[in-house]
């Protein structure tokens, strides 16, 4: 898959939608479930317009059934795409509103070539060719081999973020990467 000039790739992953568990785990600065899943839905909808294309890394929701999952896919802007994270149990992978559902997949963007998965990779496809590896899965924890990005919500200000932000270094510091050390 190529980008077109009229819209924008983005991607994300680790939204946990749902998990009252990632407000302790992962030190989320929210008060509630409810406050969690609306300041993602709200900051998913300020970054993505309704024709750009969104590959989210895995962990979509947690221990949701389908219709709350149809729901919120409902509710978010963009063309969606799933790459399985091992908390997608099948209530979010049969949900209707992904374009595409896949466990590792490969796209070109700006003319880079991408290895996206939920996990980080020792190495991947393409590594000595210069190929990029965006993966979920560590919430901001692991530190990264050279050319690979952690594209979670966690590290991204709770908000999907396109590969030149990535590239440029600069998360949207909502929420900043704590240590869990």
């Amino acid at each position: 898959m190529s980008q077109t000039s009229d819209m924008a790739i983005f991607f994300t992953s680790d939204t946990h939608f749902g998990h009252g568990g990632a407000l302790g785990l992962y030190r989320r600065p929210f008060s509630s479930v409810a406050t969690m899943n609306e300041a993602i839905v709200e900051r998913w909808n300020a970054t993505v317009g309704p024709d750009d294309e969104l590959w989210h890394l895995g962990d979509f929701a947690i221990r949701q059934h389908q219709a709350v999952v149809e729901q919120l896919l409902g509710r978010l802007n963009g063309r969606k795409h799933l790459v399985t994270g091992n908390n997608d149990a099948a209530a979010t992978t049969a949900a209707s509103g992904w374009q595409s559902v896949q466990p590792y997949t490969e796209i070109t963007v700006e003319g880079l070539s991408l290895v996206l998965c939920h996990y980080p990779f020792r190495t991947w496809r393409g590594m000595a060719k210069r190929w990029l590896n965006l993966h979920g899965h560590c919430h901001g924890t692991l530190k990264p081999q050279p050319r690979q990005f952690d594209v979670g919500v966690d590290v991204w200000g709770f908000r999907p973020v396109t590969l030149r932000t990535i590239l440029d270094g600069a998360p949207s510091v909502a929420h900043p990467v704590r240590s869990r050390r």
